[in-house]
């Protein structure tokens, strides 16, 4: 199996969506806990959420097959928190966003096996965004690096509270370009069918703030969507009406981003 699939556009914008994956090897899968079999981490749809608008605006895009629970993509490969002092889930998974174990009990990877996961999955992973990247900003002397992402809206062991529906992350403003943030708040501002916020719980993981460099041309964000503006959230059902709403304000987000 591939390990991702990309399309290489020709505007200067990439789109990632490194939880997009579901396929669990057998050999990890027979491994798990009954409920984490259901893969339920997962940023369900989010690659079909950014496919039209994406391909209308001539972007590049790139899409993982296997699920966080292999090896989670955004995070950076020593396993450093990104949000210290907070639960979190890391590189190679252990509990799930419920705080419930991945793996039945003695199961869980150890180091051998996380780096060995690390070298099979997430380096060419890594190496393909980096290059492609480095294509497009080679091409139009700037690219924007959109990390797409999605979340269940309410996760007690993650968040307190109602997650809003759209989650701007630039790294507190370190990772891409004021004017570009200024767009995007601005997009965000003037329409009102979803609550937003730049910059709280979610801030931009380990793609936005490793390959985020706007002084040297790569400006990066990431949207944390909440699924109930898309989807069921019990059963993972892709809502069409509801989903076409989020699809619109995607699609308004990364005009503004190319602007």
């Amino acid at each position: 199996m591939d390990l991702f699939t990309l399309h290489h556009g020709t505007a200067p914008l990439l789109v990632s969506v490194p939880h997009d994956g579901t396929f669990v090897p057998d050999a990890i899968a027979a491994r798990l806990t009954d409920s984490a079999r259901r893969v339920p981490d997962t940023d369900w749809h989010v690659a079909r959420l950014y496919a039209d608008a994406a391909r209308a605006l001539g972007a590049s895009m790139l899409v993982p097959t296997h699920s966080r629970y292999v090896v989670d993509l955004n995070r950076s490969e020593d396993d450093v928190s990104l949000y210290p002092g907070q639960n979190t889930t890391g590189l190679c998974p252990t509990v799930q966003f419920t705080g419930e174990p991945v793996y039945r009990a003695g199961e869980e990877p150890d180091e051998a096996e996380v780096r060995a996961r690390v070298d099979t999955y997430w380096r060419p992973y890594h190496a393909a965004l980096r290059e492609e990247l480095d294509r497009l900003r080679a091409e139009h002397g700037r690219v924007v690096l959109w990390e797409g992402h999605t979340i269940k809206g309410h996760l007690p062991f993650l968040f307190e509270g109602r997650l809003p529906d759209l989650n701007l992350g630039t790294a507190a403003g370190a990772s891409c370009s004021p004017a570009l943030q200024a767009r995007l708040v601005d997009v965000l501002e003037g329409q009102g069918d979803y609550d937003f916020v730049a910059n709280g719980r979610f801030k931009g993981g380990h793609i936005t703030r490793h390959y985020g460099d706007p002084a040297n041309g790569i400006d990066a964000v990431q949207l944390e969507v909440s699924q109930r503006i898309y989807m069921d959230e019990d059963t993972f059902e892709y809502d069409v009406p509801k989903a076409a709403g989020a699809q619109r304000a995607i699609a308004s987000l990364l005009e503004a981003a190319l602007r």
